[in-house]
Order: structure tokens, then sequence, then C-alpha cells
């Protein structure tokens, strides 16, 4: 009887110990998923920068941008939050504006940057002084440098890349899906008009003298994406506005940024710099202004932007 009680305890026993383990598992396996994402995370990722260095990134939580377009793709990407300082260029979106200002890409300090106790600072080619990278480095963290010439090429692989280090890849190919969908709505736009409007980009600030645009600028880029022409050739970068230049431009549209147009006052403002006002586009009054980030950017909007201009340079002929 004694026996027979004691296989009867084990039996129940056993029963209760396997019952116990079947409930176990899901939490076993969630400690074991938790536990592989986190040695994951450990491990980091890592990318190719402009260079063609590799960069392990093993912590985003503490991101500081240090160019616009890279700051607008990382809110587009969901990666915000984590988002902790800006230059003083990320205006857009409306919420980069509250986080931490470190200055103008181009002239960074290494002190402000390290107060904001960083995990990676992401930015492009225009970023530095390289003695400001440099400390940064040397206080080992990650910094991440990407293209910054204006290409179509560029604007994918920054998505691309910003998407493998936030771990956010699914959005990320949303975005590259929706810049690609608007660089085709741009090409049918101008490929359904029989001419291609001479554009001439004119850019100022403040009391600045107004420069207009030559070859490889942002601007050259998107007019040309958007079925236009640049009105201006024969040197890169800009170059200060002269009447004789401009009039022998003969540009058709004058396109310029909602803050320079905002510096000159008005289109009458705008038309009164040295010979515009002598020119068709001045003629007509046909004059088109952008927000300066989604024009010039190219960012996560280069689609819409490229989409946009290109159906105002190729108008709908008008029905009688």
């Amino acid at each position: 009887m004694h026996d027979l009680r004691a296989v009867v305890s084990h039996a129940r026993a056993l029963r209760v110990v396997r019952a116990r383990s079947r409930l176990m598992r899901p939490a076993l396996l969630a400690l074991a998923l938790c536990l592989a994402a986190t040695a994951a995370h450990a491990a980091g990722v890592t990318v190719m920068d402009a260079a063609g260095a590799a960069v392990t990134v093993a912590d985003t939580r503490r991101i500081v941008s240090v160019n616009p377009a890279v700051t607008e793709i990382l809110f587009a990407l969901g990666a915000g939050p984590r988002v902790v300082g800006v230059d003083a260029s990320s205006l857009t979106p409306p919420e980069a504006r509250s986080r931490a200002q470190v200055g103008y890409q181009r002239t960074l300090a290494a002190e402000g940057l390290l107060a904001l106790t960083p995990s990676l600072v992401a930015g492009t080619q225009d970023a530095g002084p390289p003695s400001t990278l440099d400390a940064l480095r040397s206080a080992r963290i990650p910094v991440l440098i990407l293209g910054a010439a204006p290409t179509v090429a560029n604007a994918r692989e920054r998505v691309r890349t910003l998407a493998q280090v936030t771990s956010a890849k699914k959005r990320g190919d949303s975005l590259i899906t929706a810049i690609d969908r608007g660089l085709e709505m741009a090409r049918k736009s101008a490929s359904a008009s029989a001419s291609r409007p001479r554009v001439l980009f004119l850019y100022t600030r403040g009391n600045t003298a107004a420069l207009v645009s030559g070859s490889n600028t942002p601007a050259d880029a998107i007019i040309g994406l958007a079925g236009g022409i640049n009105a201006i050739s024969g040197f890169d970068g800009y170059r200060p506005l002269t009447a004789e230049a401009v009039v022998a431009a003969a540009p058709d549209v004058i396109l310029i940024t909602d803050d320079a147009l905002q510096a000159l006052g008005d289109v009458d403002g705008l038309l009164r710099q040295p010979g515009l006002g002598l020119t068709p586009a001045g003629r007509d009054r046909r004059v088109l202004h952008y927000e300066s980030q989604y024009l010039l950017g190219f960012g996560p909007r280069l689609g819409q932007a490229a989409a946009e201009l290109a159906d105002a340079l190729h108008p709908a002929p008008a029905h009688p």
C-alpha cells in the first residue's frame, strides 16, 4: 500500500511538472527572443558611409542630426522621438524645431555635440569641420556621413541607410517607393509637353545680394527632374545676379524659395531685381515659389516636389 501511494504521488507530481512546463514555454520563448534582440542590438548594425568606410551603430536612442534632409528622413522613418539635437537648418518637420540646436552643419563645435551625449551623429558630406568629426570619433561616438550631392541615387541611399540603422526597413521601402512614384509622375508630365521651359533659379536671404544658380546645384537638379532647362549655364554653383546675364538667359519661368521671395517682399519686389522685369518670365509674371527644404532638400519628399514642379512647368492646355 505504501509503495502504491508513492507511485500515485510521483505520477501526480510528474503531471504538475509537465503542466507547468507547458505554461512556461511561451514565456521562455519570449525571453529567448528578447535576449536575442538585446544581443543583436549590442552587436550593432554596420553600414557604409559616403567615403566607403564601415560605420557600426549599436545604439540609436540619442541621435543628433546635422543635416536638414537627414532630419526629415529620420522623422519620416518614425525615429523622431530618438532625435535629441539638430542643426540650425533642420526646420522640417515642425517637431524638429523643439530639439536642441547644435549650430550650422559646416561649422559644428564638438563641445555642443558632446554635451548632448549622442549615441549617433548623422549628416552628409557638408558636415564639418573635419576636426569636430574627428573629435567625436575619438570619443567613440559613431559618425555616419552620407552623400551630399543632389542626386536621386543619393536620396534613395540616405533613406535606405538610415532605415537600416534605425530598424525601419519597411518604412524606408515605402519612402523610396513614394520618391520613385513622384519622379515617374514628373517624367510623364514633362513628356506630355511639347516644350521645355527655361527656368532661372534665384536665391537671396536678408540683405545679401541675389544669386542665380548655375550647374551642379540642387536647383539645377530639381529643374532637370521636372523637365525644365536651367536658363543659366557655363559655371557651377551660384553667382551674383547681373542684369546682362539675366536678360541674355531669357528665362520663361523664375523659380525661387518662399523665404527668398519673402526677403524681397513679394513678386513686385522680385521683378525689381536687375534685368528680371525684361525677361519673358518677368513680363508674364511667371514666378514659382516653394518651401526651401521641400524644393532643394532631396529628402523623402523629393518625388512629390519634382512632380509638383513638373505640373507647374508643363500645365495642361486649357480647353476652349
